[in-house]
């Protein structure tokens, strides 16, 4: 226990980084990436990872600024403490990248992905599949005699228990855009 007892990263309001790097847990970090909007960028950030052997679980990338030409990557990975700090010191020495965040660890921030879930049935099952899209707040945006294609958005641990309740009633396809992510807050 140490003299001022304050629990090894217990607050984002600390100017120091209070976070044991030193851990066998494998954790899940999302990582926001300014970078240029130019041909390769993306190919070099994903090279960092598979040179090196690291997973990307989720994988967004858009243009953010398009008189300054930058787009934000966002990415999902899983790592001990160790690795994440690994890969966020790697992907900043990149030339073209101008930012890289920790949203997981640099405070509160807000996780959406957008799913496109194709579920057949009929009788029981097609009411039941209305149904629990209702209690998701799930958009029917396409419908046959036989199907429906529902859009849901929303954090993608909704989405995988959306997903999972459809199986059951006839999931045929599913189709994710990967996590899209902001700090929350005034600062970026």
């Amino acid at each position: 226990m140490n003299a001022l007892k304050i629990k090894k990263g217990a607050t984002s309001h600390s100017a120091y980084n209070l976070r044991s790097t030193f851990s066998d847990v494998v954790e899940q970090h999302t990582l926001a990436v300014l970078v240029d909007n130019e041909a390769g960028v993306l190919a070099r950030v994903i090279g960092l990872f598979s040179g090196r052997g690291y997973n990307i679980e989720s994988l967004t990338v858009a243009e953010v600024d398009h008189t300054g030409k930058r787009s934000r990557i966002t990415i999902v990975t899983r790592g001990t403490p160790q690795v994440i700090e690994q890969i966020k010191a790697q992907l900043g020495r990149i030339i073209p990248v101008h930012q890289v965040n920790d949203l997981t660890v640099e405070g509160p921030s807000v996780e959406r992905e957008l799913a496109l879930i194709k579920v057949e049935g009929s009788g029981d099952k097609r009411v039941e599949a209305l149904r629990l899209a209702d209690i998701f707040r799930a958009k029917v945006v396409d419908s046959t005699h036989t199907s429906f294609v529902f859009e849901l958005t929303g954090a993608p641990d909704k989405i995988d228990a959306f997903a999972e309740l459809m199986r059951p009633l006839g999931l045929v396809e599913l189709a994710r855009t990967g996590v899209a992510a902001l700090s929350r807050g005034g600062e970026a």
